[in-house]
């Protein structure tokens, strides 16, 4: 009997062969709705191997369903939905695809602080509302990119390649890491800082940092209220790092001049969501790797670490690398 591997999104069916080859393979129907969670319990006992989305859960009593469950691969970089202490106990590998969504995520993180700097979107609506009646110099005016300082909390891989596109603006680049960068120092010019000077001294603030107990609910109202009133304030990284309510009250009060938002606190948001009423927010659903090459890349890699567990060789990318000693 071949092993049983659930895919909880819909994929292309050229992009999982690697899979569909060698093992059973079902998917959820639907490519942008989550799977109940009735259906992933009880997809989770039967499966061997599970290919998830960084919206669902997997959490012990999942895990704790999975009986033969050898492997979970996570089509993102990030992996806090998943509870890593309970797969590692039960001896379950867990994968993610870091590296390959580097450079897409850095070109939609830009991307986002320019057109949340120069109100791309907003100009956008108010041409096609048929609102230009006219020129005039201070016209949905907004602020300079080239020659500002950018301010990174998080520099990973992805926040390294933000620096470099931002020394391409000729900009000034700060940085706060739990770790040192000093090849991203030497290379780039980015410099080091305190969290507080950088929020404080940043005209872009870039949040990529991953969600842990520490960058939880990271920026706070307090936060907000140090940054410069012309502050532009990015986040591409993880939606809970930001307290959301602190966030609209310094929009809306004029206290920072913009944002633009690629991650929320809890996805999918709906219209009502109060940030979605700011004509100074440019926000976006979540697609910081979402380049056709990059999510097929994503997707081959996911099948790649769940053939290789499957088949007894080790994943190409594991999270938990405990489980294998």
């Amino acid at each position: 009997m071949k092993p049983y591997v659930f895919i909880t999104r819909k994929l292309p069916e050229e992009t999982i062969v690697e899979l569909t080859e060698k093992f059973e393979v079902k998917m959820w129907e639907h490519e942008d709705i989550p799977a109940p969670r009735e259906v992933m319990l009880a997809e989770a006992k039967k499966a061997s191997g599970m290919i998830t989305m960084l919206s669902d859960k997997i959490d012990e009593e999942l895990l704790s369903a999975g009986e033969n469950l050898k492997v979970v691969a996570n089509l993102a970089v990030g992996f806090d939905n998943i509870d890593l202490k309970a797969a590692t106990e039960r001896g379950i590998i867990v994968s993610n695809t870091p590296d390959v969504l580097t450079e897409t995520t850095a070109d939609l993180s830009f991307a986002l602080l320019m057109a949340a700097a120069r109100r791309i979107v907003e100009a956008a609506e108010y041409i096609k509302a048929g609102m230009w009646e006219g020129w005039s110099p201070y016209l949905l005016a907004g602020h300079d990119v080239y020659g500002k300082t950018m301010g990174i909390v998080g520099m990973g891989k992805i926040g390294e390649a933000v620096a470099r596109r931002a020394k391409g603006f000729g900009m000034e680049i700060l940085y706060h890491n739990r770790s040192r960068k000093p090849e991203a120092e030497k290379e780039i010019g980015a410099v080091y800082s305190s969290f507080e000077d950088l929020v404080t001294k940043a005209d872009y603030v870039v949040s990529l940092a991953p969600l842990t107990d520490e960058t939880r609910n990271l920026f706070t109202a307090d936060v907000f209220a140090k940054m410069k009133k012309s502050a532009i304030f990015i986040n591409a990284g993880r939606g809970p790092v930001v307290d959301e309510l602190a966030l609209y009250e310094a929009l809306k009060s004029g206290e920072i001049a913009a944002a633009g938002l690629d991650v929320f606190e809890k996805e999918p948001i709906t219209t009502d969501h109060p940030l979605l009423e700011l004509p100074n927010v440019t926000a976006i659903p979540h697609i910081g790797s979402a380049s056709t090459e990059t999510r097929t890349t994503m997707i081959k890699l996911c099948c790649s670490n769940v053939k290789s567990v499957l088949t007894g060789d080790s994943p190409k990318t594991i999270v938990n690398k405990e489980v294998l000693q």
